[in-house]
């Protein structure tokens, strides 16, 4: 089915940034947005002039109202289309393709892949395709079958992640091929993890991590104490312990951690009997750590952008800096503290800037050791510096 397609022009202060490689529209930016009104459309965006710049597709999300798609006045937004992203998209990732110690990992990373707002990950011979507004999804006929074409699959699934607030859609997200186990495991650098690809928004897994969990294993881990605080299904916790640590304790607020972080230690032949897994909100537990004079070697910190709990409302805009100076507290005299953060709401500088806050606050010296942002499955547009959102810091306690 044929989309609506719309003339729309550009702002004459914005024409410059679309015309370097901008991919996010924004109603700021266009003159007349407001006379779209179905999404799916496609967008023909001119400059003043009457020049031609840019085809897109209307499909408001959080982060906007659609996304630039080609260059090319003549190109079809169709199913050869789609072909050609996904194909690009696959040989950029040859290499995971060919790691067998690595079977999850991200085939489509949206505007970095030249289609914002949908995802693709692979979990061993699955693909998980993610839509983040309707208006992508109107496409999801030609991008299936697109798929379809372009991979030898087990089975394919999809999560909706466009309701008004950006939040899953509950669904069933079996779409074709054969259902997965559950859990299915998969594995990362060699660990191994349980994947549940319908059952709800999340799988299990943060796939962005993979580096900072190998590091993590591999050069810091060995005889140390290792706290895990927002810890989810205990995957630094897993790392960490394969790496030797002496012992780890996993905190997280939701019960279903339990479980969960068992299963990842049990999956990979690990004594849960030795390691610690606790329910609590993690600012309570850092006043029960303080309380009780527990100190840590290690100390993964990796928040939500934004929570809100009973009792609190944390913003990693405005609460990261109080965080981090209530972690340095709990970490040992020449400690170590994994920083981590995936907020796009400001940049790596900004990051460095509040770890120097915190520390100089509680008048303490550090040393940064390494820092992380997107693995490469993680594709990014360079013109879209918003895209490369994680920033993980490894800080060294100074005595």
């Amino acid at each position: 089915m044929s989309k609506k397609e719309i003339k729309l022009t550009i702002k004459s202060n914005f024409t410059d940034k679309y015309k370097a490689g901008y991919p996010l529209i924004l109603p700021e930016y266009i003159e007349d947005l407001k006379k779209v009104d179905e999404d799916g459309s496609i967008l023909n965006l001119y400059d003043y002039k009457n020049n031609f710049i840019a085809r897109a597709y209307y499909g408001k999300q959080n982060k906007g109202f659609g996304w630039i798609l080609t260059k090319n006045q003549d190109e079809k937004i169709d199913k050869d289309f789609f072909i050609s992203k996904i194909n690009s998209a696959i040989k950029y990732r040859k290499s995971f393709f060919n790691d067998k110690d690595t079977t999850a990992f991200r085939v489509f990373n949206g505007e970095g892949d030249g289609v914002g707002g949908l995802t693709i990950d692979f979990f061993d011979g699955y693909y998980l395709i993610t839509w983040y507004s309707i208006g992508i999804y109107e496409f999801r006929t030609d991008i299936l079958d697109a798929l379809k074409e372009c991979v030898d699959f087990r089975g394919i699934y999809q999560k909706k992640r466009f309701d008004a607030k950006g939040m899953y859609l509950k669904d069933k997200d079996f779409v074709c091929g054969d259902e997965a186990p559950k859990p299915l495991i998969v594995k990362e650098n060699g660990i191994k993890f349980a994947i549940y690809l319908d059952d709800g928004a999340m799988v299990g897994v943060f796939l962005d991590q993979k580096e900072v969990r190998k590091t993590l294993r591999d050069k810091y881990s060995k005889d140390k104490t290792v706290l895990n605080t927002f810890s989810y299904t205990g995957a630094f916790s897993v790392a960490s312990a394969l790496g030797g640590a002496k012992k780890t304790t996993s905190v997280d607020l939701a019960k279903r951690s339990i479980a969960k972080t068992k299963e990842h230690f049990e999956i990979n032949d690990i004594d849960t009997s030795k390691q610690s897994i606790v329910v609590d909100d993690v600012f309570d537990y850092f006043k029960y750590a303080l309380r009780k004079k527990l100190i840590f070697d290690v100390v993964v910190v990796d928040p939500p952008s934004f929570a809100r709990s009973k009792k609190r409302v944390f913003s990693a805009n405005k609460d990261y800096v109080k965080l981090l100076k209530e972690v340095i507290q709990i970490t040992s005299k020449d400690g170590l503290i994994v920083a981590s953060t995936n907020s796009a709401n400001f940049s790596m500088m900004t990051f460095h800037d509040f770890i120097k806050k915190a520390f100089k606050e509680l008048k303490l010296r550090y040393k940064v050791l390494e820092s992380f942002s997107l693995p490469k499955d993680f594709r990014v547009n360079d013109k879209f510096k918003e895209g490369d959102y994680l920033k993980v810091v490894f800080i060294r306690k100074v005595k």
